[in-house]
């Protein structure tokens, strides 16, 4: 579908898969990496890792946060229908707007971490913050006057439920937000602070990180389970105060837990943070705009700044022709830039190579990282309406149990939990035969497939709706029992093995080794940014579907509206993003591996130009 790539790729897949979700695995210093001496990374005065002693209260703690967000989460739709009596669309835009501060938030907490901060700092508040922030949900359920009195909302006729007022609307949207905040804060710091505390320059410390990664997954996973199964259970059946405050009273051990391990953990200094480090190479290529590149091709040394990479780079990249007016940064135009020492007078004028390809890497990512948006708006669905469906469809699993709305989205857990190890010992071998490349399929090629298999689920789902629809003129108790929802929630997990993991990998491939922050970040990025798409599509839709005598597609009552219709909108709006995405991908370049200077390919004619010339 896609070019192939140059460069091998691990199909390690069950592994990446924890990264889809909330992290991902720093590359092993193998290869073309370069190693740094134990002394280097861990001077005589710093106290040596923590290692295993510490991961109790490192995962105990993120393990809690995942627990209660989470938990929110997987059932908070039906919460907002039930007892704040919202209108399905009013509570899918809070759902989609709360997903989208929650996912940017980590981008603001991994900078004020790196630059400021320092991660045990920034967890320890953040994990304040988030306890706030559980307590606050936990009263909005608990206290009469904080939610809207009783009320069938399921019985007609519809609409007639007293709907939250200001301030009971305004404690529930603190509480969101603080618990954003305490995502923002531990999300980004929990795992490098884990990798933190192992040695990573020993074959001990390489092994602890990969157990710590493996435990990692697990406790994810067994998080997942918990949270769309007991933990939605109880609050649909039992109490919803119940419901909130186990995980409320589990982040509060969490952070008692953390803190006790203090004395235990090894305190990274923040390092600044690499913002500046890409607005110091735009800023110098454009103050050096009126500067000409050389012509010609020979050895560039003497001309561009090519320091010795810092310490805590583990790769150097070599120089690029693409994006060449960025290479203007690095132009050295005379002596008087540099010190004596070698370092450059003005950080803000003059750059190393190594700043301005990282910078590279990034405009690279951007168009590829723009086409995962459309196709992730189809599992934002999966927390809103697709809960709506279950809430009207026969959930029966004997005579007395019923499945909660919100368990049914484990459909799509199951079916990757299941997919990956075919994938991993399989397929892939099978597939590495044929393509002859080490992954079976690029992961541009992965992530195209997975951006299908939204298109599908939506199409499916579309199908479905109108089924149920149907069925549910013709027998107002509903009739269709909810595992008809099975298909489109699996077609969602086989976009999530492919697209989101698909999309983890290619991050962490083509960013450089310290600039995986961002990596790490663009994911959560990637589905605040459809959060907000998707509530900026129910809007438009709610708004302009409506007809005198006809209600709108996203009407309260699904029975009444079109909600396939909107599933068709989606998928049609993912048809015309996977031609983007063929676009884009056939025009990457994937990033180059380091490379000796006589085995470089020769760069520009290097003399030095007059600064006036155009």
């Amino acid at each position: 579908m896609v070019g192939d790539q140059k460069q091998k790729e691990p199909s390690s897949s069950v592994q990446w898969y924890c990264g889809a979700r909330c992290f991902q695995k720093p590359s092993s210093p193998e290869r073309e990496d370069v190693i740094l001496s134990d002394s280097k990374r861990h001077p005589p005065d710093q106290k040596k890792p923590g290692g295993w002693k510490a991961m109790p209260y490192i995962l105990g703690n993120e393990t809690f946060e995942r627990l209660a967000t989470i938990g929110l989460l997987a059932n908070f739709m039906v919460y907002l229908l039930k007892e704040y009596h919202m209108n399905q669309t009013s509570a899918a835009n809070i759902l989609n707007i709360w997903g989208g501060v929650t996912n940017f938030a980590p981008l603001l907490g991994a900078f004020i971490s790196d630059t400021y901060t320092g991660r045990f700092k920034t967890i320890t508040f953040a994990s304040i913050a988030a306890i706030l922030g559980m307590l606050t949900v936990t009263l909005t359920a608990w206290l009469p006057q904080l939610h809207p009195p009783k009320c069938d909302v399921a019985k007609p006729p519809f609409g007639q439920c007293k709907s939250a007022n200001s301030m009971q609307l305004g404690v529930l949207v603190m509480g969101l937000g603080l618990l954003s905040i305490g995502t923002g804060g531990i999300r980004p710091c929990s795992i490098p602070f884990g990798v933190d505390q192992f040695d990573a320059t020993t074959d001990e410390g390489v092994k602890g990180i990969n157990s710590f990664f493996n435990w990692y997954y697990t406790t994810f996973t067994v998080v997942i389970l918990i949270t769309q199964t007991v933990l939605v259970y109880i609050q649909d059946s039992v109490s919803w105060v119940i419901g909130f405050g186990i995980p409320t009273v589990l982040m509060i051990g969490a952070i008692i837990l953390f803190l006790v391990g203090k004395k235990l953990y090894v305190l990274v200094e923040p390092e600044g943070s690499i913002f500046s480090g890409i607005g110091q190479v735009l800023v110098a290529a454009y103050k050096k705009r009126r500067l000409t590149l050389p012509q010609g091709q020979m050895d560039h040394h003497g001309i561009f700044y090519d320091p010795p990479p810092k310490l805590f780079v583990l790769s150097k990249l070599p120089l690029t022709h693409q994006f060449r007016f960025l290479n203007k940064a690095a132009m050295i135009v005379d002596n008087n830039e540099l010190k004596p020492d070698g370092t450059p007078v003005n950080q803000w004028r003059l750059c190393s190579i190594q700043q301005v390809e990282e910078v590279k890497c990034l405009i690279k990512i951007i168009p590829i990282w723009a086409a995962g948006i459309i196709s992730l708006t189809s599992i934002s669905q999966q927390g809103t309406f697709t809960v709506s469906q279950a809430m009207k469809m026969n959930r029966h699993l004997g005579p007395k149990f019923q499945i909660p709305p919100g368990t049914v989205g484990v459909i799509s857990m199951i079916t990757i939990g299941l997919w990956l190890p075919f994938y991993d010992t399989v397929l892939v071998p099978a597939l590495r035969k044929i393509t002859k490349h080490e992954g079976g399929i690029t992961l541009l090629q992965r992530i195209g497939i997975g951006m299908i298999f939204s298109i599908l689920s939506m199409i499916v789902a579309g199908l479905v709706e109108r089924g149920r629809r149907a069925s549910a003129h013709l027998h107002p108790m509903s009739q269709v029992s909810v595992f008809w929802l099975a298909p489109q929630l699996i077609l969602m997990g086989f976009c999530e093995a492919f697209n989101i993991i698909g999309q983890i990998e290619f991050f962490n491939k083509q960013f450089p080794d310290h600039m995986r922050s961002i990596a790490n970040s663009l994911l959560f990025c990637s589905f605040g940014f459809a959060s907000y798409l998707s509530s900026l599509l129910i809007t438009i839709v709610h708004g302009v579907t409506a007809r005198h005598g006809h209600p709108d597609w996203l009407t309260n009552d699904i029975d009444a509206g079109r909600l396939d219709y909107f599933y068709f909108l989606i998928a049609g709006l993912g048809g015309l993003n996977i031609v983007y995405f063929l676009y884009c991908a056939r025009r990457y370049r994937y990033k180059s591996g380091i490379q000796s200077l006589e085995d470089q390919k020769p760069y520009l004619d290097l003399e030095l130009v007059d600064p006036t010339k155009q």
